[in-house]
């Protein structure tokens, strides 16, 4: 019987394990970096043993390390959680060495499929489909489009899609780059990318007396980045003859590698319903929530089940009811080429009946070293459109006070007629390509959004203004020339505040003060009342309708309901600015590599690659803005920059 876990790993699915345990009456062990001392997951556990230095090689990546913590605090097992070590065979194995119990499959099992192209062959036998595999110097146009794709690890690291043979080359050599970096295995391999596929996956767990459940599908098919953003279960849309063949060939899969524990089999489906064999995670899946809602069980505790060598409860599984749909929330910008963003998070909370799966708290600082991903929010309802509009809506009104995230686009997505409508046919891979442009541009919204973001701006302003008054935290008031009888023959004057919004509009919002209190400007907003304005909420009427706009500030950040601006300063400091040419950094990371012949004096053309920022296990190009010359190079191979440094100048 397992007493202690530690969890190797860090985060949100750290503290999904912990929740788990201590439900089954287990106590726990965290693990963490120095950057990480601070984080929730390394608080919440019963004992936690530091692992020196912040990056994840320094750390979570030293299998030697988390065994040595292990045994220090008296864990019996290890759960590694999915990502870094979660998938090492050799670590599986050295953790049973340690005479700990290992809460996952056989290390053989993780060894056959750790390698795509490995298990590739390993399956062929056992009627699995699987795509066509093909030779990088035999690409031919009509072969286009390929993907590229790393033969270890995932999460769309070392994956390329090539549209052009010239530029095969360069792409493999930059996916194995990315992939030794990532994985420390550089191998990779190309075959067909099939254009408007579905990414469709089957949740298995097995027992240790050859019991195989498949928990039903599961689409992940919006992504970016080949990276997952929002999945759903059961998989919508397919007829019961392809479910099955999926379900089938997932437990084929898993017998042929003798599998036991929690692991999940990932098909691409093409537009005409053709299943093809992509990989097999061996070990829970981020998404595993979906499942867990639709089919009413706890995985996690199944595999410490498993692993205390209990058999499945049942010969069948239980059945699926209803309808799941999880988001991912991420600390990025969607609307800039999806840059990972750092910072502090003031406040975070989710109302409504959803599931939420954090890995942060109040008060979390979001560094650079480690993945942008902040929660899984998760609704269930008896329909899909159910769990669609309960989802959109605890999104929407979540307050998510800190950097930029993608909350917005979240909500916009699961509103997209594309998903919404499965007889669109376009739920598909390629849904973020065709619609990115329009689910992050500002004149897409709504025009009630637009209208929200307006009066939100207002709002800002009006409970600024009262703020800066004597008395601050009253309702508005006369000033003080009009409560002691003061008389003009004049209106005052109006005044302004001005505040950038997220897409980097700058707006001036001008307000007047009256006898009764700081009110909109009549002119620039007619028809639009101040009811009740305070240095943390504001009601405002228009048309009759009164709406109200919580206001919370740190610094020169604001956050009017979902919305967020800068405070600009009425006087701008002066500043040295940047030499024309200038390329900054446009987030803290570490620059992995140069560009081939890249130095000071090299001539460079538009668009040509000058260097890779590696951020949040992803990497980032960062590209001649015009053709000239590099005049000036600040960085080097290994440099570590804050966003806004100089990094090089290029002098057309």
């Amino acid at each position: 019987m397992i007493r202690s876990v530690l969890v190797a790993n860090r985060g949100e699915i750290a503290r999904r394990v912990f929740r788990t345990c201590r439900e089954l009456g287990i106590s726990t062990v965290a693990v963490h970096s120095e950057a990480d001392a601070g984080q929730p997951h390394a608080h919440e556990a019963d004992a936690a043993v530091l692992l020196p230095g912040s990056t994840p090689a320094d750390t979570y990546l030293r299998g030697d390390l988390v065994v040595r913590a292990a045994l220090a605090a008296g864990a019996d097992a290890v759960h590694p959680g999915y990502g870094f070590l979660s998938e090492n065979a050799g670590f599986a194995r050295a953790v049973q060495a340690a005479g700990l119990t290992w809460i996952g499959p056989p290390p053989a099992a993780i060894e056959a499929m750790a390698s795509k192209t490995a298990a590739k062959k390993l399956l062929a036998g056992a009627g699995v489909p699987l795509p066509e595999s093909l030779e990088p110097h035999r690409v031919r146009e009509a072969d286009l489009p390929v993907l590229v794709k790393a033969a270890a690890g995932g999460g769309g690291r070392g994956m390329r899609i090539v549209r052009d043979v010239a530029a095969l080359d360069g792409e493999l050599a930059a996916a194995r780059a990315e992939a030794t970096a990532a994985f420390g295995d550089g191998e990779v391999f190309v075959e067909p990318y099939i254009e408007r596929g579905r990414h469709v996956e089957v949740q298995v767990l097995a027992d240790t007396r050859g019991a195989v459940w498949a928990l039903g599908t599961r689409d992940c098919s919006l992504q970016r980045r080949h990276q997952k953003v929002v999945e759903e279960a059961p998989a919508p849309g397919l007829d019961a003859q392809l479910r099955d063949t999926l379900e089938r060939a997932a437990v084929a899969a898993a017998r042929a590698v003798d599998y036991v524990g929690a692991g999940t089999v990932e098909f691409l489906v093409s537009a005409e319903g053709r299943p093809f064999f992509l990989e097999m995670n061996t070990r829970l899946q981020v998404e595993h929530p979906v499942t867990e809602l639709v089919h009413g069980l706890d995985l996690v505790a199944h595999q410490i089940a498993v692993a205390e060598g209990a058999p499945l409860p049942s010969e069948a599984p239980p059945a699926a009811q209803g309808h799941a749909v999880e988001a991912r929330l991420y600390a990025e910008d969607p609307a800039r080429d999806w840059q990972p963003q750092t910072g502090r998070l003031w406040r975070f909370q989710v109302p409504g009946e959803v599931r939420v799966d954090a890995g942060v708290t109040d008060g979390c600082e979001i560094g650079m070293h480690y993945d942008p991903m902040l929660a899984k929010v998760v609704a269930w309802a008896p329909t899909r459109a159910g769990a669609i509009r309960k989802l959109a809506r605890a999104l929407e009104t979540a307050t998510v006070h800190g950097p930029v995230t993608n909350r917005d686009l979240l909500v916009r997505s699961l509103r997209h007629r594309d998903f919404c409508d499965l007889d669109a046919g376009r739920l598909d891979t390629g849904f973020y390509e065709r619609n990115l442009a329009e689910l992050t541009a500002p004149e897409a919204a709504p025009d009630r959004e637009s209208e929200g973001a307006r009066y939100a701006l207002v709002a800002a302003a009006l409970a600024e203004a009262v703020r800066d008054e004597p008395g601050q935290g009253r309702p508005s008031r006369p000033r003080v020339a009009a409560r002691s009888g003061g008389w003009r023959n004049v209106p005052s004057a109006p005044a302004s505040r001005r505040y950038v919004a997220g897409d980097g509009t700058e707006h001036e919002v001008r307000y007047v003060w009256t006898r009764g209190g700081v009110a909109p400007e009549p002119a620039a907003y007619p028809g639009l009342r101040a009811v009740d304005v305070r240095p943390d909420a504001v009601v405002l009427e228009v048309a009759g309708v009164r709406r109200r706009f919580p206001v919370a500030v740190y610094g020169d950040r604001v956050f009017v309901g979902r919305h967020a601006f800068t405070a600009q300063p009425r006087l701008a400091e002066p500043e040295a600015a940047a030499a024309p040419g200038s390329l900054l950094a446009p987030m803290p990371g570490t620059v992995v590599r140069l560009g081939r012949g890249v130095a000071e004096g090299a001539e460079v053309v538009a668009g040509q690659p000058l260097l890779w920022l590696e951020a949040m296990k992803m990497e980032h190009r960062v590209v001649a803005p015009t053709d000239g010359r590099v005049t000036a190079l600040h960085v080097a191979a290994g440099h570590q920059v804050e966003v806004g440094a100089v990094l090089a100048v290029v002098t057309a």
